[in-house]
């Protein structure tokens, strides 16, 4: 089940607000005493995760299906892709549905039911594996809450809602802090002490259509410069895959297979990132998936429609 992008914080009856988190989506799965961890792409994370993987393989229930993501949490309590992805925190689970337990499918069930599941298995004792957080009840007093910490942003669910795959009105987002996923379409050449490249290349999808976003030239060590390098190399292609490539010198184009999330303070009225920080890969999501955010949904739809 996944949430759809609100334009702004709200405040509904029958609604609860839970954190947001920076991380990587799992489903664990708990057959006796084998437990998987998958991907949203169905990728088997199990080995990447083994504490996570021991966690869940303690619960009492002999069968489980639980939905949460995988996160790491920086020293003020904020998750953060990062940590993640760079290892140098460990990694723990928030948990935050269960759709199956002891030869019970929960997904018709109301999310109040299914949390009241998962608070018996998990209960409130925090480790490697915990309940996602709540925010306050009300939905504009949990986004002020989340701005303040400095969270990624609020999800805002229906408490009456069973469990439904694909995108969903009655699981809502709102962000504090923009984070999105880009393709990387190409990369320009380092200058001055830079190794390997200057800096990338991102786009998204729109109208079936490939956009260019704008650059992205910070947020990369020099380990990370030398291994995106490594990967850009079997990928390089003689034209750009976008319908609309920049005016930019020495640029080296790729085939749109790469997906990067990206932090950024906002995409302008062009569809252009600004102060855009690049954050890790992601390899649970296809790129042909990557769309610009919905909240310029329309604009984009215009754009899209001059060259049609």
């Amino acid at each position: 089940m996944l949430a759809t992008l609100a334009g702004e914080p709200f405040q509904k009856p029958g609604w609860v607000y839970e954190e947001k988190y920076d991380g990587f989506r799992i489903l664990a799965y708990k057959e006796g005493d084998r437990v998987s961890l998958v991907s949203r792409n169905g990728i088997d994370r199990s080995g990447s995760y083994p504490g996570v993987s021991a966690a869940v393989g303690k619960l009492s229930p002999r069968t489980l299906v639980l939905d949460g993501e995988v996160v790491a949490f920086d020293r003020h309590h904020v998750s953060r892709f990062q940590l993640l992805q760079n290892g140098s925190v460990e990694p723990q689970y928030a948990v935050f549905d269960c759709l199956y337990r002891d030869g019970r499918d929960l997904r018709t069930e109301t999310l109040a039911r299914r949390r009241s599941e998962l608070e018996e298995i998990i209960g409130a004792k925090r480790g490697k594996i915990f309940l996602s957080a709540r925010l306050a009840d009300d939905g504009l007093k949990a986004y002020r809450e989340a701005k303040h910490r400095g969270l990624e942003g609020v999800l805002a669910k229906d408490d009456s809602a069973p469990y439904v795959e694909g995108r969903s009105s009655r699981w809502l987002k709102f962000k504090v802090h923009q984070e999105d996923e880009f393709v990387i379409v190409g990369y320009t050449a380092p200058a001055g002490s830079r190794e390997h490249f200057g800096a990338l290349l991102v786009a998204a999808y729109n109208a079936g259509k490939l956009r260019y976003a704008g650059k992205v030239g910070t947020g990369f060590s020099r380990e990370v410069l030398g291994q995106l390098y490594k990967n850009f190399r079997p990928l390089v292609r003689a034209t750009p895959a976008i319908v609309d490539p920049p005016r930019e010198k020495n640029v080296t184009y790729l085939e749109p297979n790469l997906v990067a999330q990206i932090s950024y303070a906002e995409l302008t009225d062009d569809l252009k990132l600004r102060q855009p920080v690049f954050l890790g890969l992601r390899d649970d999501k296809r790129a042909e998936e990557v769309e610009f955010p919905l909240v310029h949904h329309s604009l984009a739809k215009r754009s899209g429609a001059e060259d049609r």
